[in-house]
């Protein structure tokens, strides 16, 4: 699930000549679902969009309050691009859920905002219409987040979750052979270091 996040003075939906939703300051949240998300992203995103610091407290002290904290307003709006991949200059957006899965899926995640919010606190447009959606930025501040149970999938793995997937491997499986047998030369090579480190390791038990 891929996330915009964007502090507001004001946001509001229009369909048609119509406005459907709108709030004052607070966040409004573009929202892209994957056809991998599961719950699990849900979870993730609601506790994130609620609790991230992006408000001053009330000594004017920056990026110490959140929304909830604040007790200000949220305006989602459901927005498939997000999860766009470019094949040459054309958008794919075969990685967003199908509409008749999405929409169920969004209307969940409204209800989790809500039950772990205020309900009257939180807006939203209008599901698969074509929108008009006026955001006032309020700094500006804009957050882009990603929902860590994404794809697994090598190929859509990004460099840096490769190289922390790379990171996790090699602290699970503590010193490598190399390592150890770099050790056994050094020890071979001057007898007197290992059994000074001996020295020290009983010395620091018995002072």
């Amino acid at each position: 699930m891929k996330v915009i996040i964007q502090r507001v003075t004001k946001a509001s939906v229009t369909v048609g000549e119509e406005q459907i939703s709108s709030i004052g300051r607070g966040l409004c949240v573009l929202l892209g679902i994957s056809v991998e998300d599961t719950q699990k992203d849900v979870d993730y995103m609601v506790r994130k969009i609620l609790n991230l610091r992006l408000f001053e407290d009330e000594n004017g002290r920056a990026w110490s309050r959140s929304v909830m904290d604040r007790e200000l307003e949220v305006l989602c709006v459901s927005q498939f691009t997000l999860q766009c991949i470019l094949k040459g200059n054309k958008p794919d957006f075969h990685s967003a859920m199908p509409a008749e899965l999405a929409q169920p899926f969004y209307n969940n995640m409204l209800k989790q905002l809500r039950e772990a919010y205020k309900a009257e606190l939180i807006k939203d447009g209008q599901f698969g219409a074509k929108m008009q959606v006026l955001i006032q930025n309020d700094g500006p501040v804009t957050i882009q987040l990603e929902s860590p149970a994404g794809p697994t999938d090598p190929k859509l793995l990004s460099k840096q979750e490769k190289q922390q997937q790379r990171k996790e491997k090699t602290r699970s499986k503590g010193p490598s052979e190399s390592s150890r047998e770099k050790a056994a030369l050094r020890s071979k090579a001057d007898p007197s270091a290992s059994s000074g480190a001996e020295g020290d390791v009983s010395s620091e038990r018995e002072p």
